[in-house]
């Protein structure tokens, strides 16, 4: 998936040349990918989003000028994928299961969508007392064509947590009246894709422990059209940088989802950055931290 990998392969890879059977004890983040594609309303393909995401990440460098790291150095594992069958609650509980073992062993878990259905066993493998999220939809219906855990219920889904305190949306451009009203109600905070730039996001999260879930729909069409619902006039790649960038010192929990592949490799080339950066600056918050309570 990244510089020292040697490739994608179904059972599983891994970010720095080990073998797939290799320990995650030191592993300070893990890969698992969830390639969900059961509920897309538009565009299907989702199920290739995290096959995409690795095979575009591998021409990075692997040095971060910004932060001083190397990405090999960092402790990021593959886990590979959990494959999805068409039983979507029984799915997501499995995959809830996976990143909870990520979680137990002290990682932060990575997840390449897929649907954005699967942050759900995210935010429940984590428990956050705040989800973040870059979307260009609400995703708060109850129910969207009888179903409540299709991709536009996700937020309703999440905000049902006990954990969860708040969703801070953000780049949000549509949604129906419904969700709309549910919006309005004081656990959700909406930031319109005008006025991202320009808000404190870190501040806001406070000293609240968050998830962070990029839904790549958040960017303009322009720049991502590997996604199955384009909604234009949304952000630009550099504002989803700064959010990823500053909410991840206090996120334990990540996706990057609605990749699919009806594109040339932009959309899953921007996911698959985002993830880099957000790895980076969790990596680089971490040592910060470290230091600051050594002296």
């Amino acid at each position: 998936m990244f510089p020292g990998a040697t490739g994608y392969r179904e059972e599983a890879a891994t970010a720095d040349g080990l073998p797939p059977e290799a320990e995650r004890e030191d592993a300070n983040f893990v890969v698992v990918g969830a390639p969900l594609d059961a509920t897309t309303t538009f565009e299907p393909g989702t199920r290739f989003g995290p096959r995409r995401v690795r095979l575009f990440a591998e021409p990075f460098d692997d040095y971060d000028r910004r932060t001083d790291q190397r990405f090999t150095d960092l402790g990021v594992r593959d886990a590979g994928d959990v494959r999805p069958w068409d039983d979507v609650a029984a799915y997501l509980e499995f995959l809830e299961g996976t990143i909870r073992d990520v979680v137990w062993d002290e990682a932060v878990p990575l997840v390449l969508g897929g649907e954005h259905t699967v942050s759900l066993a995210g935010v429940r493998a984590v428990d956050p007392e705040v989800f973040v999220c870059l979307d260009a939809h609400l995703d708060c219906y109850e129910a969207f064509d009888g179903n409540p855990l299709s991709h536009a219920c996700v937020t309703r889904r999440v905000l049902e947590r006990e954990s969860v305190e708040e969703a801070i949306l953000l780049g949000v451009r549509t949604g129906s009246e419904a969700e709309w009203e549910r919006a309005g109600a004081d656990d959700v905070t909406v930031v319109p894709p005008e006025e991202v730039a320009d808000f404190d996001v870190a501040a806001r999260v406070g000293g609240r422990e968050a998830y962070l879930s990029v839904d790549v729909d958040a960017a303009d069409p322009a720049y991502a059209p590997g996604t199955g619902t384009m909604e234009p006039f949304g952000l630009e790649p550099r504002e989803l940088r700064d959010v990823v960038r500053a909410v991840a010192p206090a996120a334990t929990g990540f996706d990057a989802v609605e990749v699919n592949d009806r594109d040339d490799g932009q959309t899953a080339a921007l996911a698959a950055k985002l993830v880099r950066e957000f790895v980076f600056s969790r990596a680089a918050a971490s040592d910060a931290d470290a230091s600051a309570r050594t002296e």
